[in-house]
């Protein structure tokens, strides 16, 4: 009887008087198994036959007593009436639609928390995530860089070519943020059309103080006109906590054919594209009008050849990055200035580009040895084999002081 309850209870099912005492007995006989054996039915009972899984039924005090219900019930001759039809068995499941609407808010929850994300300590970088934005009426562009532990030199301080990047950084996320990135590296869509790219003719740079490990730099840069066929562009770089100035740079961008290789004046379609973004000012680097020296092998103190680019010293446009041209010209620096002194001031003049198959030689002179307050000055040339001049170029360099980069036996307590 237990048995029946419990299975009625589950699977309602009609059945005669005769079959359920029919029934009952062979239960208290023990003549029927539950052990995964088909209960052979009687001419006497229903139709009803009964498969059963479970284990064999515990005993107490010799009677068989039932402490589940039996599962998978099945009726054989496919003749058991089906579950009556109410309310609560046709509702659908909403278990899954429950567990897609909970995934959908955790997920949004999580992207909320990234964007809404606050540093924890002041010297972390504010937008690591960001590139820049637009201030100032929209014409001057701006962006934090936290200089890494990889970017230190032997001073512990971040080395010029780290400072050259973030420059190019800003310049071509500027371009972007504005809209006027095209199809090519920092051209805007009539560039495109004419197969016209940007290439630098003129830098000029002033590092006040290097950064170390661990500071947050702002980098501010806009653009300007110069003359009828030519854009200059200026940085400021600066401490984002203090905001004390650390680098100034100024620089002359004009159009090159990258068919040809050919300089080539700025089309009119083009100057329409550029022009609503330039700012009336004047540069942050005062222009130094000095002509820079040419050297050749008898006036020049030091040489070193054998500079070729590598895969990675080339840029989209298929010739060596800017930066690398500045990496080569300190490779014939006298040691003896790049362990006393560090580069304060740059101006560079290049005069044509260099391919990933060109061999070059790096040319310096010193030209003043410290007789203005410890200062050095230097000339530099950047030659192909044939002679070809690429780079031309004047460095100016300061005596190294401790307190400028703390002590050189620990790495500052500021940035620990």
């Amino acid at each position: 009887m237990v048995a029946t309850a419990a299975t009625s209870a589950f699977f309602p099912f009609t059945s005669s008087p005769d079959s359920s005492d029919s029934k009952s007995k062979k239960l208290g006989s023990g003549s029927t198994y539950l052990g995964g054996i088909k209960s052979k039915p009687s001419a006497s009972s229903g139709s009803l036959q009964v498969k059963a899984n479970a284990q064999a039924p515990p005993k107490i005090n010799g009677t068989t007593v039932v402490t589940t219900p039996v599962e998978g019930f099945k009726n054989e001759d496919a003749v058991s009436s089906s579950s009556p039809r109410t309310f609560i068995n046709q509702l659908p499941d909403w278990s899954m639609l429950l567990a897609a609407i909970t995934t959908i808010f955790l997920a949004a929850e999580k992207q909320w928390m990234m964007l809404d994300w606050k540093p924890k300590r002041p010297d972390m970088l504010i937008d690591p995530f960001g590139m820049g934005r637009i201030v100032q009426d929209g014409l001057v562009f701006r962006q934090n860089f936290s200089i890494r532990s990889y970017e230190i030199g032997a001073d512990r301080t971040a080395s010029i070519e780290t400072l050259m990047n973030h420059l190019q950084e800003t310049a071509i996320n500027h371009c972007r943020s504005a809209g006027l990135l095209g199809e090519g590296f920092g051209a805007t869509p009539e560039m495109c059309k004419k197969n016209l790219i940007w290439v630098v003719a003129r830098m000029q740079v002033v590092v006040d103080r290097y950064p170390t490990w661990g500071d947050v730099v702002q980098v501010d840069t806009w653009v300007s006109a110069s003359g009828k066929n030519a854009m200059r562009r200026d940085w400021l770089v600066s401490d984002s906590k203090t905001g004390e100035i650390l680098t100034r740079a100024s620089s002359l961008w004009v159009m090159m054919n990258k068919v040809t290789r050919r300089l080539s004046k700025i089309p009119e379609e083009v100057r329409g594209e550029i022009e609503p973004y330039f700012i009336n000012s004047d540069p942050v680097v005062a222009e130094d009008s000095r002509k820079l020296v040419k050297l050749d092998d008898n006036t020049a103190e030091y040489v070193h050849k054998g500079l070729a680019p590598k895969w990675s010293d080339l840029d989209v446009n298929q010739h060596v990055n800017n930066v690398k041209y500045i990496g080569w010209i300190l490779e014939s620096a006298p040691l003896s200035i790049l362990e006393s002194h560090e580069l304060c001031s740059m101006t560079l003049e290049y005069r044509r580009e260099c391919g990933r198959d060109s061999v070059v030689q790096s040319l310096t002179a010193v030209s003043d040895n410290g007789a203005n307050l410890g200062e050095i000055e230097c000339q530099h040339l950047l030659r192909l084999e044939d002679g070809s001049e690429v780079v031309r170029g004047r460095t100016r360099w300061r005596p190294k002081y401790a307190k400028s980069f703390g002590n050189m036996g620990q790495i500052p307590a500021e940035s620990a």
